[in-house]
């Protein structure tokens, strides 16, 4: 396909990265001490962190897979969109509360407080690591490639240097209130724009559901798959996914930062709750523009091709524009939110431990010296993910490897009062080898599980390793289990004498019922 964008286009687009550049150096006026730096000085409300929850999850490989698996095989991925708001609403209930009341700036500092400095150590060096080579590069990857799908002259490496330089350098001066406030503005230029394709495209069918199902296949609006199916089987829907989801949503860095730069606990939680009403937005949005483009669109062979085929083709000069800057966000707004957190884990986990005296102002220097290194080596690494072909899809199923034990160090760590330091280190351990094992014989064709199940069976394998080596060693402290275990006025904490819509439990309550009603309508 050759896309012919128009000046006009282009121009809108160039707006719009003047835009978000200004507004980061705006915000970085106000980034004066490694706080504000790496928590937005704790000051962020939750309309706020709702949108940038949502758009620092959304990459430009996520619209263009979403699209063209709806259009080539089903809505069945969706089911990572809408279900987040399971571990969400758990985050919301349980975890927010003990973070923020640790007042901790990384999610391995949580670990050193609960466990021990080794599985602090362990967790943040895997983050940082995967961040980097895989969160940032890949995202700078797929990014360069879709670009290059509507402009056919752009060179990868050159796209890709572009994008890490111009998302790199307001993350490292703004710091992370840069990321969230940019976040904010790309989620509602990305709703924007994907509300308005889905709105042509549906006006081109004369607004007709039926003309969607008819140019379906049977089965293409189910999510419940057969055992052997390649995509998301049945046992995955509900082994696998909701725990890779808790790990995401619940234990990741780069998601929970801006949660944890939350202004208080109501506004924390309503922000998380908030992120979890928009992770259903993707399905009308992005997926169902896939569906509805079997009805317009037919013959596509290459399912990545669907929606820049829809955005040329069904948008107007100018709202190809606005569409391709929603895009941009999706690309800019991944890569700045992983630069910020690999630079604080860096900082907050390994540099000021050593040098717990350092001033403010040379701990946030360092911040944004290691933004920049980091943002030129995920810029140079990423251009060589092309030679890797298959092998790159194999390292997203590497996430099976290193996820299951630190889940259950949260997951089941948090509940089990008895749960320790020795414990924990040897589920890090254990749990990453067997995790290594199986995704080496799945690669060799000897373990015949979908990566999805793989995860929920070492989970449950990790989950006994931790539970039983615990009881080998003495408990933790009292004062360990009472603040940093589930107690039960964590889930009533701030949550008093506030008006009926204020109250989080019952946006919880109507997130919970949206999300158990898709699992019946897409039956």
């Amino acid at each position: 396909m050759e896309a012919q964008i128009s000046s006009l286009d282009l121009g809108v687009i160039a707006v719009y990265f003047i835009v978000v550049m200004a507004l980061g150096f705006w915000v970085s006026r106000t980034t004066k001490t490694e706080e504000d730096l790496f928590l937005g000085g704790r000051s962020f409300t939750w309309g706020v962190i709702g949108l940038s929850l949502f758009a620092s999850n959304i990459s430009s490989s996520t619209i263009i897979g979403l699209t063209g698996a709806a259009y080539s095989s089903g809505i069945v991925t969706s089911v990572y969109e809408w279900i987040s708001g399971l571990p969400l609403i758990l985050a919301a209930l349980v975890f927010v509360p003990l973070y923020l009341n640790a007042k901790i700036t990384t999610i391995p500092e949580f670990l050193a407080l609960r466990f021990d400095r080794r599985s602090q150590v362990f967790f943040s060096v895997v983050t940082i690591l995967t961040s980097i080579l895989v969160e940032t590069a890949g995202g700078l990857y797929a990014g360069a490639i879709v670009l290059k799908t509507f402009f056919p002259g752009l060179v990868i490496w050159q796209t890709t240097l572009a994008l890490a330089f111009f998302a790199g350098i307001y993350t490292a001066f703004g710091g992370l209130k840069a990321v969230v406030y940019t976040d904010a503005l790309q989620a509602i230029v990305l709703i924007f724009g994907s509300l308005l394709l889905t709105y042509i495209l549906f006006e081109q069918i004369d607004f007709s559901w039926e003309r969607v199902l008819a140019a379906v296949p049977e089965g293409h609006f189910s999510i419940y798959r057969p055992l052997d199916d390649s995509t998301l089987p049945w046992p995955g829907l509900f082994l696998g996914v909701p725990l890779l989801g808790f790990w995401y949503w619940s234990t990741n860095q780069y998601i929970v930062q801006r949660v944890l730069g939350a202004k208080d606990l109501r506004h924390a939680r309503w922000g998380v709750l908030l992120g979890g009403f928009l992770k259903l937005v993707p399905l009308f949005i992005i997926v169902l523009p896939g569906a509805m483009a079997l009805s317009i669109y037919s013959g596509i062979d290459n399912p990545d091709m669907v929606y820049p085929i829809m955005v040329v083709k069904s948008l107007p000069v100018g709202v190809i524009g606005l569409v391709l800057a929603g895009l941009i966000s999706a690309i800019m707004s991944s890569v700045d939110s992983t630069l910020n957190a690999s630079s604080t884990l860096v900082v907050m986990d390994f540099i000021q431990p050593n040098s717990p005296k350092m001033a403010p102002k040379k701990l946030m220097r360092y911040g944004q010296i290691t933004t920049f290194i980091f943002m030129c080596i995920a810029a140079l690494w990423a251009p060589m993910i092309q030679y890797f072909d298959g092998i790159w899809m194999y390292l997203q199923q590497m996430y099976t490897i290193f996820v299951p034990p630190i889940v259950v160090l949260f997951l089941v760590g948090v509940f089990d009062k008895k749960g320790n330091g020795f414990g924990a280190f040897m589920t890090l351990i254990i749990g990453t080898l067997l995790g290594i094992v199986l995704f080496v014989l799945q690669q060799l064709g000897w373990w015949p599980l979908h990566f999805t199940i793989t995860a929920g069976v070492v989970v449950a394998f990790s989950a006994v390793i931790f539970i039983v080596l615990s009881r080998m060693k003495s408990p933790p402290a009292e004062e360990v289990i009472a603040r940093f275990t589930y107690q039960k006025h964590l889930i009533h904490q701030d949550n008093q004498a506030l008006p009926w819509y204020q109250n989080y439990l019952l946006w919880a309550a109507l997130l919970m019922g949206a999300i158990l009603a898709l699992f019946v309508v897409l039956m």
